[in-house]
C-alpha cells in the first residue's frame, strides 16, 4: 500500500471523515508528514555519517585557498552538506572566521548552509523534478557566492565578535561504531528538534491545499503581480524553519498557482533571514554589517524570485 492509499485509508476510510476539504486536508497532512519523516531520518544518517570524515580543521583547511573566487565555491558548497538550519550552522560560520578565513568566505557558507541542503534537494527531486531542483541548487549557491565576495570587499572584520562562541571539539579518529553511534545520536537529536517545524509547514501546506480558492493566490501573486516577490520574501522573515521545513507550503502553493520564482524566494526568506536566525546573529555581528548582510541577501532572494519568473 503507496503512503497515499495508506493517508487515505486512515483518514476516510477508519476515522471515516467526509471526502470534504477538511477531510482532504487532513489527509494531506498525514501524507506528507510520513513520507517527509521517513526521508529527513534516512538522509540525515547517511550525510552525517559520511560528514563525521570530515572535521571542521579539515573544512577550514580547504577554505583557505590562495584564490578568494575558489574559497567562496568552496565554502558555498561545504554549507550544502552542514548544517540543516541556520542556527545551527552559526558556530560553525564563527569557527570558520576564528580559524583564520576570510570573512567574505565565511559569509558565503552562512548563507549556503541554511538555504540549500541535500534535505530539500531530495524533496524538491521527489516533488517538482531534477529541473527544479538544479534551479534550486543553482541559484542557492549563487547567490551565497554573490553574497560572499561583496561583503569581503567592504573589509567587514572588525564588525565581527569573533569571542561570541566557540566550536567544539569532536574526538579524533573515531571508530566505525563511535560513528554510526554518533551520527544516530545526531540524527534522533536534530530530526526531533526541527520535525515540529516541519509538521508546521505540513500544517500550513494543507490548510493551502485544502483552503486556499483555487484561482486566489494565481491572482494575488501570480506573474502578473510586480509586487508578488517581495509580499513573499516579507511573509517569509517573520517565519522560522528549514528549507525541508517549507518545501510543503511551496508545494501547495504552486498547486494553487503561485510562480516558482515567488514560492523560491519565500522559501528562501524563510531559511536564510528569519528573525530567529537575526536575533541569534546580532550576538556576533554589529549593526552596521547585519543591516548590510540582511539587505544584500534580501534584493538577491528577489533578484533571484524576478529571475525565475521571467524564464519559467
Amino acid at each position: 500500500m503507496s503512503l497515499s492509499s495508506l493517508s487515505n485509508w486512515l483518514v476516510f476510510s477508519l476515522l471515516r471523515l467526509p471526502e470534504n476539504r477538511l477531510g482532504e486536508a487532513i489527509s494531506f497532512f498525514l501524507y506528507d508528514s510520513i513520507k517527509i519523516l521517513i526521508l529527513l531520518t534516512v538522509i540525515i544518517y547517511a550525510v552525517t555519517f559520511l560528514r563525521t570524515f570530515l572535521p571542521p580543521e579539515r573544512i577550514k583547511a580547504m577554505l583557505t585557498h590562495k584564490n578568494r573566487l575558489v574559497g567562496h565555491v568552496l565554502a558555498a558548497g561545504v554549507g550544502i552538506v552542514t548544517p540543516f538550519c541556520s542556527c545551527s550552522a552559526i558556530p560553525l560560520f564563527l569557527g570558520i572566521i576564528e580559524s583564520g578565513v576570510p570573512a567574505g568566505i565565511a559569509f558565503s557558507y552562512l548563507v549556503s548552509a541554511p538555504m540549500v541542503n541535500e534535505v530539500a534537494m531530495v524533496l524538491l527531486l521527489a516533488l517538482f523534478g531534477w529541473k527544479a531542483m538544479t534551479l534550486y541548487i543553482g541559484s542557492g549557491v549563487l547567490l551565497a557566492i554573490l553574497t560572499g565576495l561583496v561583503l569581503g570587499r567592504m573589509h567587514i572584520e572588525h564588525l565581527i565578535d569573533r569571542g561570541a562562541a566557540t566550536q567544539s571539539v569532536a574526538k579524533a579518529n573515531p571508530t566505525v561504531r563511535e560513528r554510526f553511534a554518533r551520527s544516530w545520536r545526531y540524527t534522533r537529536n536534530l530530526v526531533r528538534r526541527i520535525f515540529p517545524y516541519v509538521l508546521l509547514g505540513v500544517a500550513a501546506g494543507a490548510f493551502i491545499h485544502g483552503y486556499a480558492p483555487e484561482d486566489f493566490l494565481a491572482r494575488v501573486a501570480g506573474k502578473s503581480n510586480p509586487f508578488a516577490v517581495p509580499i513573499a520574501v516579507l511573509i517569509g522573515v517573520p517565519l522560522y524553519s528549514n528549507a525541508a521545513g517549507t518545501i510543503p507550503i511551496v508545494s501547495s502553493l504552486l498547486e494553487k498557482g503561485l510562480p516558482m520564482g515567488t514560492a523560491l524566494a519565500f522559501m528562501m526568506a524563510v531559511t536564510a533571514l528569519s528573525v530567529p536566525e537575526m536575533i541569534i546573529l546580532r550576538r556576533i555581528l554589529k549593526p552596521k554589517l547585519l543591516a548590510l548582510y540582511v539587505g544584500i541577501l534580501t534584493v538577491g532572494i528577489m533578484l533571484t524570485g524576478y529571475l525565475f519568473n521571467a524564464v519559467l
